[in-house]
């Protein structure tokens, strides 16, 4: 056993010694025993009668040995038996008292003993329980860390699995390579050298009749547009962005003109990649401010209304100046006749395969819509049609092949409704549907490079693909 064992084992032998002695002593004091007391005259005999005896033993905190003895008695006269029987009572009631006071010091010194002993157990057990809530802390923080690196990993995943099936299929064009290696080989050891010059001129010739056939391709009616694409979200609810259609395959220049007035900023974007990455190239700040959304740009000009009036601008990017400006004699302007959204769309500028167009409403036309093609140059009015289509009953609107599309684009089921053709002054109503995905456009011009319509809806940049009717041009047609 160990020490603090060993003391906690003498203490409770100790107890177990007083318990044992007050069970076989104490009696004899107090007259319970074989001590008999009579109340005659006679000699009374108290046993025991001869010889010392030990009552108790213990030990003091020195380790020195205390005993408790009680003498033989004296043969005394019966009147004094009482006298006698109490004093001796008295003494071994003093020597009890004597012992239990030395048991007493050791009890109280193992005691304090015990409660040091219990406090540092008490200390140990908190450590322990710090040490397990440190483990379970370091634990969890161990986990955390492995557990931010696998979310780290995890993305890696699908690009390794990329990577297989690239590999995959890099291995499989080299196969096909290789095959069509060898037959092209095979092909031209059979037919030879002049043979190959031969056919590489039939390719030629029917390009090029292919091109001409092409050029005879009248312009296109409107037969269906899908879409919408969504290229870009950015901007307020109102806005315009282009590109030219004149500008040649490799300029792919993008303007930005974000809201509908009180604005003079435009942003130029290399490309559609640089645009959506917002990569701004060169930035352009305007002479006037604009009114609506309805700009358009033409052969590296921009075309657009001037804010509270009637004024057309035309603004060089080149040279960064004012080429002209003209007013559209009678249009209304300032939300005089808009479209339906409002937003100052008096006068929408728009281009075509055949030039340059102005759509807007006069008071001599009842405010319904006025079709005219401008001059690039002078913005000179070369032609007008009236139409009777109310101004602002209509939505967005747009020019292909000379026909105005009119739709109801401020409306969630949009679609193209009416058409005017200035080839033959006459006008149809249409059933052209398109998806109006944001439920708000405020800018909508085609593009005969692209042959795409340009979206700004709601805060979103779209494109719209369109499908075209042609007719072969005969040598007739003028």
């Amino acid at each position: 056993m160990s020490p603090p064992l060993l003391k906690l084992g003498a203490v409770l032998s100790t107890m177990a010694m007083i318990s044992n002695w007050m069970s076989q002593t104490l009696p004899s004091l107090v007259g319970l025993n074989t001590t008999r007391i009579t109340t005659s005259d006679t000699l009374t005999q108290i046993s025991p009668k001869e010889g010392w005896q030990v009552y108790s033993s213990a030990q003091d905190p020195d380790g020195r040995c205390i005993c408790t003895v009680v003498a033989p008695e004296q043969n005394l006269c019966s009147r004094d038996a009482k006298s006698r029987q109490l004093r001796q009572l008295l003494e071994k009631v003093q020597n009890m008292s004597q012992s239990i006071e030395v048991l007493n010091l050791r009890t109280q010194r193992d005691f304090q003993y015990v409660l040091k002993m219990e406090t540092q157990m008490k200390g140990l057990k908190a450590k322990f329980r710090q040490i397990e809530d440190d483990r379970k802390t370091l634990m969890t923080k161990h986990f955390q860390e492995l557990k931010e690196k696998m979310d780290e990993l995890l993305p890696l995943i699908p690009v390794l699995e990329q990577y297989k099936t690239d590999a995959k299929l890099i291995t499989q064009f080299k196969e096909e390579i290789r095959n069509l290696s060898t037959v092209l080989t095979g092909i031209q050891e059979e037919i030879g050298a002049y043979d190959y010059e031969e056919l590489h001129q039939r390719v030629v010739s029917l390009e090029s009749r292919l091109r001409d056939c092409m050029k005879k391709l009248t312009c296109g009616k409107l037969m269906k547009i899908t879409g919408p694409i969504t290229v870009k979200i950015s901007g307020t609810r109102f806005g315009a962005w282009m590109t030219d259609p004149l500008a040649s395959e490799k300029n792919n220049r993008v303007w930005y003109m974000d809201s509908y007035t009180n604005n003079k900023i435009v942003r130029e974007y290399k490309s559609i990649a640089d645009f959506v990455s917002g990569a701004e190239s060169r930035t352009y700040n305007l002479p006037f401010k604009w009114a609506g959304t309805n700009h358009v740009v033409y052969n590296g000009s921009l075309y657009f209304n001037k804010y509270q009036s009637n004024i057309i601008i035309k603004y060089s990017f080149d040279t960064g100046r004012v080429l002209a400006q003209r007013s559209l004699e009678y249009a209304g302007f300032h939300n005089v006749y808009p479209y339906t959204w409002g937003g100052f769309s008096d006068i929408d500028l728009m281009a075509d395969e055949i030039g340059l167009w102005a759509v807007y409403a006069t008071n001599q036309n009842a405010g319904n819509i006025v079709i005219s093609q401008l001059n690039q140059d002078t913005l000179e009015v070369l032609k007008s049609w009236s139409t009777g289509y109310p101004k602002r009953s209509a939505g967005e609107s747009f020019m292909i092949c000379g026909t105005l599309y009119v739709t109801n684009s401020h409306l969630t089921g949009a679609k193209v409704y009416y058409s005017y053709s200035t080839k033959t002054s006459t006008y149809e109503y249409t059933d052209i549907p398109f998806h109006n995905q944001y439920f708000h456009i405020s800018m909508l011009d085609y593009n005969a490079r692209d042959r795409a319509l340009y979206a700004w809806n709601n805060g979103h940049q779209v494109l719209f693909n369109v499908t075209l009717f042609h007719v072969i041009k005969t040598e007739d047609d003028t």
